[in-house]
């Protein structure tokens, strides 16, 4: 079969139709999605990482701080005593209270009482817990001298107890110091804090007032004239030396 035997009508009407099927086609292809490739993009496809439920606790257990242990801090000192001839004692006493009380009860009638709160680090598991404290009062006779260190742990009280004497009339003023001491159970390492720094005011006096230097000399001439007055026939004397004036 020849091109010739159709008419130019018909060409037209296989040409409109071929026309319309090819843009039918293409329409269907422009309209379906096409998945394209991270290679093709040029952008790196972001990693993604699931983490196990058992490390992320494990992660949450070993960033997670200790629970502060709560105690209660008392100190008690006599505001007044009697200069070189008695001694009295001055109490630092760090005890667990989970009450949180800050006025406990002296245990002497008239001394004063100072009483805080304080939150110290619970590392008892890691750590060796050292408790550090001293008086620094010049003039002062203190027992025992210097820093006095008491060991710690969870739950249970530490007290501290020092002589104190003053040999001489005044008021003296001092600081009562409380540190503790951290060492690492496993690499040694050592570190301090600083808890607790109170000022503490004694005022020693004498019976009358005076000072114990002017005290101990009127008792030495106390016993000078006690001791002539007793002294054997000393009422003859006077008698005759009374008669003896008088004539």
């Amino acid at each position: 079969m020849t091109c010739k035997h159709f008419s130019p009508r018909i060409i037209s009407l296989l040409a409109a139709a071929l026309t319309i099927i090819f843009a039918n086609y293409a329409c269907a292809v422009a309209a379906s999605p096409v998945a394209e490739s991270p290679a093709d993009s040029g952008v790196e496809p972001a990693a993604t990482f699931v983490v196990p439920q058992a490390t992320q606790a494990a992660s949450t257990a070993e960033t997670q701080p200790a629970i502060p242990e709560t105690r209660r801090l008392t100190l008690e000192y006599p505001p007044k005593m009697k200069a070189g001839a008695e001694s009295d004692v001055i109490r630092l006493i760090l005890e667990v209270d989970e009450q949180g009380n800050i006025t406990p009860t002296a245990q002497v009638q008239g001394n004063v009482i100072a009483g805080e709160v304080i939150q110290i680090p619970n590392l008892y598991e890691t750590h060796t817990v050292t408790a550090e404290a001293r008086i620094d009062m010049a003039g002062m006779d203190i027992q025992p001298p210097g820093a006095v260190f008491e060991p710690m742990a969870p739950g249970q009280s530490v007290k501290f107890f020092w002589s104190i004497r003053p040999q001489e009339t005044g008021v003296y003023r001092g600081t009562v110091w409380l540190h503790l001491v951290f060492v690492d159970r496993i690499s040694g390492e050592e570190s301090r804090m600083a808890i607790s720094a109170q000022v503490v005011e004694i005022e020693a006096v004498d019976f009358f007032g005076f000072s114990v230097n002017l005290a101990r000399t009127s008792g030495v001439v106390g016993s000078v004239v006690g001791g002539i007055v007793g002294f054997p026939f000393l009422e003859d004397i006077v008698k005759f030396l009374f008669k003896k004036k008088k004539r």
